[in-house]
């Protein structure tokens, strides 16, 4: 929709992503008039369009995969060679986002919000204007929500452009072809996450990471699982590694990667097909007009008070552009505050310790609050619950039962500070636990609260109890 008019808007939204149209839709729920400006053909973002869901998607029928593999030791027979469609596999991640994509245009029409597809600059006024294909245009906004997102971290003096076999995470979800192998630099959740696809479909994989161990912001017993799950599907894992030379060149059929050993410093290198950096994200501040308003920016990110605005007082920002933990969730529930605060119907800031991250890959990871770690850091007397998937009905049942639920607990109260889960389908355990933290849930209320036999939740149950030794299944 391409919209001109002098009549001011409410709020105007430089960024289509997850944050972005969910704060225009919260605003538009208050009566607001809302434009929405999206540099990309449409919205969604990252997230929809090149992370989040795609990868999701694509990790799903890795793990189809794997299931018709093991399908004899369910005693069921699949008839014939168990192969796959490549080119298929691709195309359905595609469709998925296609179809979600769509699903937020109807969200933008429903909610009478304008969209304006085109590059969108912070003016001297505090304003907008709009490079669009069409020409450009300004729009006049009482408020303006900064939510512009972020890309994919390179390595320096690295010119992708110059490297055509030397990915990103965008690049990574749409290869034309399978690689018959590929380098993986950094060990984080992207990392992690394409380790276990490729692996899947049978390319060989060499996992480079700087940092001591791979997850390096995750429990070190969490990391033991995943990094044992990884090496049995073949995956090669180097940490504590320094990257020096990485080379892809336009004639090259192969890349070459040179590191140093953190143990030995000896040099070591790999000759694989593909090579794909995902060693994380920086936010979108360039070109959006922020120093025509000198708003404040510090370490690449955009500075924003408790309420989330900037030091111009027409503008708030949030999700990747103001750094700290770059996911749609984050992004998405840092908007709807940020409009919270504007229309002054929000009074307290989100609680950071009730915010989840999850790593989507066999088998997932999800984390909130405390680790064992910063918790013992701080001084705090703790005591800790832990729950083996292993001893759990329902995961035997399904043949999942690598993994744990691990809860730390403040001996003082009995409060929950954090909770560390890996196994199959933990990620859709972890808003339980979130939701603890938020309502400041004892030890008590948790493991006397009835869950459902069998199921995975009830190990929350479980490892609760287990914290002041009144597990009854372990």
């Amino acid at each position: 929709m391409s919209v001109a008019s002098s009549e001011p808007y409410d709020l105007v939204v430089i960024g289509g992503g997850p944050g972005g149209y969910s704060g225009a839709i919260r605003a538009a729920q208050h009566g607001w008039r809302v434009a929405v400006v999206e540099a990309a053909d449409r919205l969604g973002g990252v997230c929809l369009n090149w992370g989040c869901i795609p990868t999701k998607t694509l990790l799903h029928q890795a793990h189809l995969l794997q299931s018709l593999r093991e399908a004899e030791d369910f005693g069921l027979s699949v008839r014939g060679e168990i192969g796959f469609d490549w080119r298929r596999v691709i195309e359905r991640s595609r469709e998925v986002t296609d179809g979600l994509a769509a699903g937020v245009a109807g969200l933008m029409r429903r909610h009478k919000i304008d969209v304006i597809h085109g590059h969108g600059r912070l003016t001297s006024s505090g304003d907008v204007s709009v490079e669009t294909e069409q020409g450009d245009q300004r729009l006049v906004a009482n408020r303006v929500l900064l939510a512009t997102g972020g890309r994919p971290l390179t390595l320096p003096g690295v010119d992708l452009a110059d490297h055509p076999r030397i990915l990103t995470s965008r690049e990574a979800m749409v290869l034309g072809e399978r690689p018959r192998s590929i380098a993986i630099i950094g060990a984080g959740a992207i990392g992690i996450e394409f380790a276990r696809f490729f692996a899947a479909f049978g390319t060989k994989v060499t996992l480079l990471e700087g940092a001591p161990k791979i997850l390096p912001t995750e429990d070190d017993e969490i990391v033991t699982v995943v990094e044992d799950r990884l090496a049995a599907d073949g995956v090669e894992i180097h940490t504590g590694v320094q990257v020096e030379t990485i080379e892809g060149g336009p004639r090259r059929r192969t890349t070459s990667v040179v590191w140093r050993d953190g143990d030995d410093g000896e040099r070591a290198s790999a000759r694989t097909d593909l090579a794909l950096i995902a060693i994380g994200v920086t936010g979108n501040i360039e070109d959006a007009g922020l120093e025509t308003l000198g708003i404040a920016t510090e370490g690449g990110s955009v500075v924003v008070d408790s309420a989330y605005r900037t030091s111009c007082e027409k503008v708030w920002a949030i999700g990747d552009v103001i750094g700290g933990a770059c996911l749609a969730h984050v992004a998405t529930a840092e908007a709807v505050a940020a409009v919270g605060f504007m229309t002054d119907r929000r009074k307290a800031a989100l609680l950071p310790g009730a915010i989840p991250s999850c790593v989507y890959g066999d088998p997932e990871v999800a984390r909130v609050g405390l680790s064992e770690a910063e918790a013992r850091a701080q001084g705090i007397e703790i005591r800790i619950g832990r729950f083996p998937f292993a001893a759990s009905g329902r995961a035997l049942a399904t043949g999942t039962t690598a993994g744990f639920i691990k809860l730390i607990f403040g001996v003082r109260y009995g409060d929950l500070l954090g909770a560390c889960l890996v196994g199959s389908g933990v990620t859709e355990l972890i808003g339980e636990l979130g939701l603890a933290i938020q309502m400041e849930a004892t030890w008590e209320e948790l493991a006397h609260t009835v869950h459902a036999h069998p199921t995975l939740s009830e190990g929350i149950m479980e490892a609760a109890a287990a914290a002041f030794d009144e597990a009854i299944n372990i």
